[in-house]
């Protein structure tokens, strides 16, 4: 038959055997002495049967169930010897009392055998107070073991017991001992609430116990116990024992704890506590016999004292390495090992206390260039990695005496204290941009990131955290000068991080006051000069500052998120006008808007959405919509932004790259997005007819974009020139203040009549 496990069984199957178990027990204490006979057996066997059935069919480890199977079988038949041979139960005992004990005592090493295999495989780390809290039960229990049946025992007078019937007599107890110190091991581990099988277990050996103490007290004639309570309890703890084999939590007690240390339970201090009184009790209650008696009293007693001052002692030092845990997991970046942003303050305002007039506190703030990137292409376990390996790096890097911080995400700080001046600063910032054009070797490969590091010096009246503010804000500087490179603070950057601060707030109030605006710039159709439709573009009227130029505000709504929902707004509003100047012109002429998506909008899960809502709202032809996206914008994440691109596509929108050529400018990635609009940038069209490499970029384009079915529209028409080489290397549309500036919808109408009468 095979041994492999099929699998745990229902719970319910203990359950039951537990209850014809109680059953069949019932019917042995209260039936004629032949039914209880064969009610013993039938426990007995139906017990051990229940075991050999339990490990064949859901444990992992069999060693230790065939150990317990192994002793069923022998206390079964210890017990049929006492049965079938009358001479082994006579009072007092005598030699013929060994045959039946030399089963029963086999079967008790097995059972501490396999409670012994159980803790070892169960042993997943060291639980020290859980071993010394079961020594002190166990302790106890010897005692109590020693009071009322070792002592009593060896006291029995060799003329009325033989003295080896004593010493196996005697030998019982210990084990019990043995027995609950290791089940009170397995119950004080973690997770031993939740296992049924170990408490079925434990009642199995508390039954052992109090069946031996009951058969102890009676052969002394300090109690009137009939035999039969004894008999009961010791088939009590044979229907437990089957039941534990059948319940499916089983298995868990040969599965290593990992990473777990139990609580100290009301449960396992109960134990401990009677563990405690026990030696008060038993010297108040029952007199010590002679001097025997008292000095193994002691030596117990001594032993229990020693245990209690270990359990102390591991408590103790226990809470204070927990403390020291706590500490650091709280002052420590987990990932990296590397001091956080917690201990960052107060080791910078130490050493700005520390120091004299000619030495100075420096602060670096790093952030790493692309990293996004990195996560994003091969996800946040390769990022991880990376950011340990430059904390290894920056470490290295660094003066011992430096502290070295990760702050979050991808930003670092470095401080340094020294000489008044910034070369000890640069020196380290350079040292560091160098280093890092060296390749870290992940398991990925080779992979290179730049830092951004921003430099603050300490000055009289600084703290840490303004230098920590400060040294980020030179950080945006250096990223700003093209990354890769370092940039020292000056007053000059905090007047404009204010004075950004400023203009973030009051944007976040320009959408619900009324302040943001759309105009509308036309688009002509080159070959025939005829109004194609508008471009919607954001203005911001602030009631103070005027127009505010797009070129400050919206990467300011880009940075900070505002852009979503102002886009939104866009879209509705531009999809609206469109609607209203579609009505009025009939179905004489179908004009078209295109309105911008940054990329802000275009990593947003709602964006196509919102495109579908407006499109719903307003009835508009989708084929007169069409949303421009940088290149940029559509390679920051390739993947997602084709999956958002294919999405407006299918809705009918039509796709236009803007500012095309000051990118990637790449056939292969056109191709790649589902794109039918090509924008040449404004910066090649000034060049034209003056500049021979802006037209030969111009004429590139345009036959490039025309030979995969492309439209091409020029943005920043301003002269006749600029037209006229545009219709001659064969561009499809154009727009620019040639043809009209941005205007309100207002304003626009009139113009708009003229565009459409072919006057403009």
């Amino acid at each position: 038959m095979s041994m492999i496990p099929t699998g745990p069984l229902r719970p319910r199957v203990a359950w039951s055997f537990l209850a014809v178990g109680a059953l069949a027990l019932a019917t042995a204490a209260v039936a004629p002495p032949v039914v209880a006979v064969i009610a013993f057996i039938a426990i007995a066997v139906g017990s051990t049967a229940a075991v050999v059935a339990g490990y064949r069919w859901q444990a992992d480890d069999l060693g230790p169930w065939r150990s317990i199977a192994a002793a069923c079988a022998l206390f079964f038949a210890g017990a049929l010897l006492r049965v079938l041979v009358p001479a082994t139960s006579v009072d007092p005992p005598t030699y013929a009392a060994l045959l039946p004990d030399s089963f029963t005592l086999p079967g008790y090493a097995l059972l501490v055998q396999a409670l012994l295999q159980m803790l070892r495989r169960r042993r997943g780390l060291a639980d020290t107070s859980a071993r010394l809290d079961a020594t002190v039960v166990g302790v106890g229990s010897g005692l109590v073991a020693w009071t009322f049946l070792i002592s009593p025992v060896l006291s029995w007078s060799e003329a009325v017991t033989p003295v080896w019937v004593n010493v196996v007599a005697a030998v019982f107890p210990v084990i019990d001992v043995l027995l609950v110190a290791l089940i009170a091991q397995l119950a004080f581990s973690a997770g031993a609430a939740r296992m049924p099988a170990l408490w079925l277990l434990g009642s199995a050996v508390a039954s052992l116990l109090a069946g031996d103490l009951l058969y102890a007290l009676r052969m002394t004639s300090a109690t009137l116990a009939p035999l039969a309570v004894s008999d009961g309890l010791f088939l009590l703890a044979y229907i437990a024992i089957g039941g534990a084999a059948l319940h499916p939590t089983m298995r868990a007690l040969t599965e290593p704890q990992v990473g777990e240390v139990s609580p100290l339970g009301s449960l396992r201090v109960l134990g401990i506590v009677t563990a405690l009184l026990t030696p008060v009790a038993l010297a108040t209650c029952f007199p010590a016999r002679g001097a025997a008696d008292v000095t193994v009293r002691l030596m117990l007693a001594g032993a229990l004292t020693a245990a209690i001052a270990c359990r102390t002692v591991r408590a103790v030092n226990s809470h204070a390495k927990a403390e020291a845990h706590a500490r650091e997991q709280a002052t420590h970046d987990a990932l990296t090992g590397l001091p956080n942003r917690v201990p960052l303050g107060d080791h910078v305002n130490a050493a700005l206390r520390g120091i004299g007039f000619d030495r100075e506190v420096t602060v670096l703030f790093m952030d790493l260039d692309g990293f996004k990137l990195v996560n994003d292409s091969w996800g946040h376990g390769v990022g991880d990695e990376l950011l340990v390996a430059v904390a290894g790096r920056l470490r290295a890097a660094a003066r011992d005496e430096d502290l070295v911080c990760r702050v979050g995400g991808d930003e670092f700080v470095v401080v340094l204290s020294g000489p008044a001046g910034p070369e000890l600063a640069q020196t380290l910032a350079a040292r560091i941009v160098t280093d890092f054009t060296h390749p870290f070797a992940l398991t990925v490969g080779r992979v290179v990131v730049t830092p951004s590091i921003g430099i603050a010096r300490s000055t009289p009246d600084a703290d840490a955290e303004k230098l920590i503010r400060d040294a980020d804000t030179a950080m945006y500087k250096a990223k700003a000068a093209g990354r890769n490179g370092y940039a020292f603070f000056d007053s000059s950057l905090r007047e404009h991080v204010q004075a950004r601060v400023e203009l973030e707030q009051a944007l976040r109030r320009a959408l619900e006051h009324g302040e943001l605006e759309v105009y509308y710039q036309p688009i002509i159709d080159l070959g025939t000069d005829e109004l194609t439709g508008f471009e919607a573009l954001l203005r911001w009227n602030h009631p103070e500052r005027g127009l505010v130029s797009p070129k400050e505000f919206i990467p300011v709504a880009e940075e900070t998120g505002l852009i979503v929902p102002i886009g939104a707004w866009v879209l509705q509003q531009a999809t609206e006008q469109l609607a209203d100047w579609q009505a009025n012109l009939g179905t004489a002429r179908k004009l078209h808007m295109s309105v911008n998506v940054s990329p802000r909008q275009l990593r947003h899960d709602e964006l196509v959405d919102q495109v579908a809502i407006a499109l719903l709202d307003t009835g508009i032809d989708v084929s007169t919509l069409g949303l421009e996206i940088t290149e940029t914008a559509m390679m920051e994440d390739p993947d997602a932004a084709a999956a958002t691109l294919r999405g407006l596509r299918d809705l009918g929108v039509t796709l236009a790259v803007d500012d095309f050529g000051t990118g990637y400018s790449a056939l292969g990635y056109l191709k790649r997005f589902p794109v039918g609009i090509v924008k040449v940038d404004r910066s090649f069209v000034a060049g034209l007819g003056v500049d021979v490499d802006s037209e030969a970029i111009v004429r590139a384009v345009v036959a490039m974009a025309h030979a995969i079915g492309l439209t091409v529209v020029a943005e920043g028409i301003e002269t006749p020139l600029q037209r006229d080489r545009l219709r001659e290397l064969g561009c499809d549309m154009a727009q620019g203040y040639l043809y009209g500036c941005p205007r309100p919808a207002s304003l626009t109408l009139s113009h708009h009549d003229l565009w459409v009468a072919g006057a403009a």
